[in-house]
């Protein structure tokens, strides 16, 4: 049987970009993370701003190796790497003078990996 990859340039591109940072910094956050992206679609993770809020705290840096939606509040100002965020997830992480960036920018502020959380 044949073997289904990802054929999402952007995503391919990714993975083979934390994988890199991973071996490179010794950082088992992107390895991690890269893992879980690479998983079949239906798989990949979609976490709510409920989620987020209840396991991080004031100036946490997380990373969602899948989608971040805006279902929940947030009340603390926080860091957020996502693959994609919705546009309420976005306006209300923004609200809170949090910040959203992607997982690329995440990995290139934060080589080792250090402080950052995964959840998903």
């Amino acid at each position: 049987m044949k073997e289904v990859r990802t054929t999402n340039p952007e995503l391919i591109k990714l993975i083979r970009f934390l994988k890199k940072q991973s071996k490179e910094n010794n950082a088992a956050v992107w390895r991690k993370t890269a893992e879980i992206l690479a998983k079949p679609r239906r798989k990949r993770v979609a976490v709510n701003l409920s989620r987020i809020n209840r396991y991080t705290q004031k100036s946490d840096i997380v990373v969602v190796p899948g989608k971040v939606l805006g279902n929940g509040v947030i009340d603390h100002p926080i860091i957020v790497a996502a693959f994609d965020f919705s546009e309420k997830a976005k306006e209300k992480i923004l609200a809170v003078k949090g910040k959203c960036l992607s997982i690329v920018d995440l990995a290139k502020k934060y080589p080792k990996g250090s402080n950052v959380k995964v959840i998903g």
